[in-house]
């Protein structure tokens, strides 16, 4: 699972998202991506459940870039724990993701495996996603 080696504090606040991500909203490594449409927690195991997907669908060719960290710890109190008595221990990482956060990126494989491929991946996340090409993406004729 993806988690930070180490943080700066144990617990942190809920917080507010609101507004379009402001980085991280363009395809900068692959020439494939998918893009974010809604405002969500992402967790780390939704990241890796998307990451297998698209890897198995590649058959391990071409290269993908995870473009979003698990960093914000989640917390949670036991079942059936009283109220009161401070806040729960930490359970899990999540990813902030804004509208507009280019999630995943993909390249070196054919436009169709890779939409497909991203397709799957987009399956596995809670949001509503965009399939992105880049402007200048030319399909090579084999």
């Amino acid at each position: 699972m993806l988690q930070p080696k180490k943080t700066k504090y144990r617990k942190q606040q809920k917080g507010k998202m609101k507004g379009n991500s402001m980085r991280g909203n363009q395809l900068a490594f692959g020439s494939f991506g998918i893009k974010a449409l809604e405002e969500s927690w992402i967790t780390g195991r939704q990241i890796e459940a998307a990451r297998q997907a698209v890897t198995r669908h590649m058959k391990r060719e071409g290269q993908i870039w995870i473009r979003i960290f698990p960093d914000k710890p989640i917390t949670k109190k036991p079942a059936e724990v009283r109220m009161g008595k401070g806040k729960g221990a930490p359970e899990m990482f999540v990813a902030r993701v804004t509208p507009g956060r280019i999630m995943f990126e993909a390249d070196g494989v054919p436009l169709a495996i890779a939409k497909e491929a991203l397709r799957l991946a987009a399956q596995k996340l809670p949001i509503t996603t965009k399939f992105i090409v880049r402007r200048d993406y030319i399909e090579e004729l084999n």
